[in-house]
Order: C-alpha cells, then sequence, then structure tokens
C-alpha cells in the first residue's frame, strides 16, 4: 500500500519523523513543518533520502503528484495544506493509520482514549499484559509513535495505544479489538470548535466495531454512556461509585463478581487512578491474565511522569508536578488528592476555555500563582471567587514566587488546566523545567 509512493509528511513531531524513518526505503517522502532548530536531525532525514523542507509556505509544495498526506495529529484540519490536499483529492492520514495498513491480520490493538486518564490507563494494561508473559508491546500518545517500532510487530503481538482525540480525527480503516472509553470531560473546544464536535469525534475509538468487538466504558460518566448508547460493540463498564462489570466493594476491586485486589495492593491513590486501574484489568481478563499477576503489577507501578509525580520535600513543603493536567477535569483530580493547604500554579495556552469547572474544588486552594497566555483570565477568574492570586510572567517566576508564599506543611502544586504550547513544547518540557526550577530551590 505504501510503496512507490509519493508521501507528502506534514509536521516534523515524533510521529512525523518516526513515519518518514519507516517509509523512507521504499517511498519518495518530502517532510515538512514550519520551524524546526534540530539540525543534526534534519541532516540524518536528508542523509537517509528524505527531502526536508522548513518552510511557512507548505501549501504551495503540495500538488497533485503526491498520493498521500500524513498529518500530524496537532495540524488542525483547516490548515491550509490540509485544505488544499483534500481539494486535489489526496487522502489525509496520520502515521497511525499508516502504521495498521501494514500490520499482520491477526495483531489484536487495544485502543484506549478519554479526556484523561488515558496514559496511566495504558501503562497499566501494558504492565499486566506483559506481568502474564503475553506478546505486547506499548506506544501511540503517550510519546512512542506508532510507526517507532511498526517493524517490531509480529504476528500474534497486542498492541496498547494511547489514542488521543487529535489522532482519532485522521482514521478510515484503522479499528481496535478493544476500545477503552475513560471518561468526558469539556477540553480541545480550540481544536473541534463545540464540545458536541469533540465528543463525535471521539466516538472514533469505536470505528468498524461489530459485536464480536469489546467496549469498556465508564458508567459514572452520563455523558460517555450516552454517546455510546449506539455503538454495536459488546459494552463492558466499570464504575468507582456503583455495581458494574467491574467495581469497587469494601476496599476491593471486583471484576464479574469476582475479588481481583485490594485497594491497599495499589501504589496508585485516588479514586481517579483506581478507574484507571479498573479499565487495565477488565482489559487483562480478555486475555485470561492472572489475579497474581494483576496484582504483581500493581505493586511494582508507582506512576507516570508528569503526572501528580512528587518532586521534593524541602523545609516541610512539599512538590508536585502534575504538568499533564491540561484541562480543568484533570486539575480537579490533582487538587482531591490533598487535604494540605496548596499554592496552586495555573495558565498556559489559552484553548478557549472557562475555568468554572473548577468551582467547589479549591477549598484546599490558599494561594494561585498563574502565568502565561490565561494569566488574566485566571486572574479575573480567582478574583471572582475571593481566592488570593498573583500574576506572573513565567513558569520560574511562579515556581520562586510559591515557594516564598509557601509555609511548613503546604503542598506547592504545578497543575496548570492548560495546554503547554504558549511557553514549551510539550507538557513533558513544562513538567522537566518546573523539576529542575524546584530542584535548585534553597
Amino acid at each position: 500500500m505504501y510503496e512507490g509512493k509519493r508521501l507528502f509528511v506534514l509536521g516534523m513531531g515524533r510521529s512525523g519523523v518516526a513515519v518518514s524513518k519507516l517509509l523512507h526505503e521504499k517511498n519518495h517522502i518530502l517532510l515538512t513543518d514550519i520551524e524546526y532548530d534540530d539540525y543534526s536531525l534534519i541532516k540524518e532525514l536528508e542523509d537517509m533520502g528524505i527531502n526536508v523542507v522548513i518552510t511557512k509556505d507548505q501549501d504551495k509544495l503540495l500538488n497533485d503528484k503526491f498520493d498521500y498526506v500524513i498529518k500530524n495529529p496537532a495540524i488542525r484540519a483547516d490548515n491550509q495544506t490540509v485544505k488544499k490536499a483534500l481539494k486535489l483529492g489526496i487522502p489525509v492520514v496520520n502515521e497511525m493509520e499508516v502504521v495498521y495498513n501494514l500490520l499482520p491480520k491477526d495483531v489484536k490493538i487495544i485502543g484506549i482514549t478519554g479526556s484523561n486518564g488515558k496514559t496511566t490507563t495504558a501503562y497499566l494494561t501494558y504492565e499486566m499484559l506483559k506481568m502474564a508473559d503475553l506478546p505486547v508491546k506499548l506506544g501511540g500518545n503517550l510519546g512512542i509513535p506508532f510507526s517507532a517500532f511498526a517493524l517490531d510487530i509480529e504476528s500474534g503481538d497486542i498492541v496498547v495505544l494511547e489514542i488521543s482525540s487529535h489522532q482519532l480525527l485522521d482514521f478510515d480503516k484503522f479499528k481496535t479489538d478493544i476500545s477503552v472509553f475513560t471518561n468526558l470531560s469539556e477540553v480541545h473546544i480550540d481544536m473541534f470548535g463545540t464540545y458536541k464536535k469533540y465528543k463525535q469525534n471521539k466516538l472514533r475509538i469505536f470505528n468498524h466495531h461489530t459485536e464480536k468487538d469489546i467496549a469498556i466504558l465508564n458508567s459514572g460518566d452520563e455523558e460517555v454512556v450516552k454517546l455510546t448508547k449506539t455503538i454495536p460493540s459488546e459494552k463492558l463498564y466499570f464504575s468507582s461509585w456503583e455495581s458494574a462489570d467491574c467495581y469497587i466493594k469494601n476496599n476491593q476491586i471486583w471484576y464479574k463478581d469476582a475479588q481481583i485486589c485490594e485497594l491497599s495492593d495499589i501504589r496508585l491513590k485516588g479514586r481517579h487512578n483506581y478507574e484507571n486501574v479498573m479499565c487495565a484489568i477488565m482489559v487483562a481478563k480478555q486475555f485470561n491474565v492472572s489475579n497474581e499477576a494483576i496484582k504483581e503489577a500493581l505493586d511494582n507501578f508507582s506512576g507516570v511522569e508528569h503526572r501528580m509525580e512528587f518532586v521534593r520535600r524541602l523545609n516541610d513543603r512539599e512538590f508536585y508536578n502534575d504538568s499533564k493536567a491540561t484541562n480543568n477535569k484533570s486539575t480537579i483530580v490533582a487538587l482531591s488528592s490533598f487535604d494540605s493547604p496548596i499554592i496552586l500554579l495555573l495558565g498556559g495556552l489559552d484553548r478557549g476555555q472557562s475555568f468554572t469547572e473548577l468551582d467547589g474544588h479549591l477549598e484546599h486552594v490558599k494561594k494561585v500563582v498563574c502565568y502565561g497566555q490565561t494569566r488574566e483570565k485566571i486572574k479575573r477568574y480567582c478574583e471572582k471567587k475571593s481566592i488570593d492570586v498573583t500574576v506572573v510572567d513565567d513558569m520560574a517566576e511562579a515556581v520562586k514566587l510559591a515557594y516564598n508564599l509557601s509555609e511548613a506543611g503546604d503542598t506547592i502544586l504545578l497543575s496548570p488546566a492548560c495546554a503547554s504550547w504558549d511557553q514549551f513544547k510539550s507538557f513533558e518540557e513544562r513538567g522537566k523545567k518546573f523539576k529542575e526550577i524546584v530542584d535548585k530551590l534553597q
């Protein structure tokens, strides 16, 4: 399918670079971005025979001689180059769609999506299957492009993929065998225009499903239940509040009315993490993973970097890095994990979101320090709620001020409720910068 083709790869993110490397030997590839300063990587790609062009006029590079446009998921559908491709009748896909079409037919795909909890659920699922000595691989939106390990996938393998709403947008033939839908909240409005369009796009995780495929759904999320009402998949439900296929009772997790583990067996804490665990357990049980293997995986798993990550204790203050909290719901989850007084670092890219979802969840917040593109919007919100707030320009200033304003027993929490792209390339870069600043505090 991808041999002897002319491929226009739009965007030099991880996925664009990885798919170019995967396909370069049998195809002509033009890889382009608006800006890119890793000149050693550009040279490496050019030495492989990949044509790399850095320009703001990407649409002028595209013509009807190209067979496919492979789009970075972060690029909007109304991008000029994307619109030109569609006008020319050129299919627009992403690297996950490309790899799917290259897989052996008996590979099992587990797709995990949702507004929050995707990465932790994906890692937990992978660890449980690996603990059972199953042939499993992990990748997707969590930072490991599908195309980066495509050549290692063999017949009979299981692939666990975190799949974002941006990646779902460009799927055609791509299909999972098991789809996990963790939850829904009002995010990515800047990409989709409306919450309704965002939700409808999430349904693409069930593309081409039949009654032989499995959907793992959050029965405690009314919007998830309503949205998935008509999908043909076999539906399995989890809930941390009520009876379901997988549920919590007597501080234990049960699946199909059989006890799986004690909550005390789980190193991760918080109800949101217990729900992530339940999702992973439900997938594991589709492959007959034993309770012993599940419990061993849970005992070994301490979490994912940039997700409620403990950084340091200094002069009786604790610092936590929750840079992955790019929306209100994630920040609410973080806030619910603490009883101590919190100095909260908020801010980042303005994606059109309101902060009113935080109402009722700020009882332990004694001070907000806000920065970035949304700082004035956050300031107005806090003043309206009579919350002490200070506006600064950047992360370094925010961390130092938070520490100077803190007292013994306080928690200083980076949980920004915003994307990072106004000042950082990624939430990972933002989290690492936070940790660097905290480590230097005296």
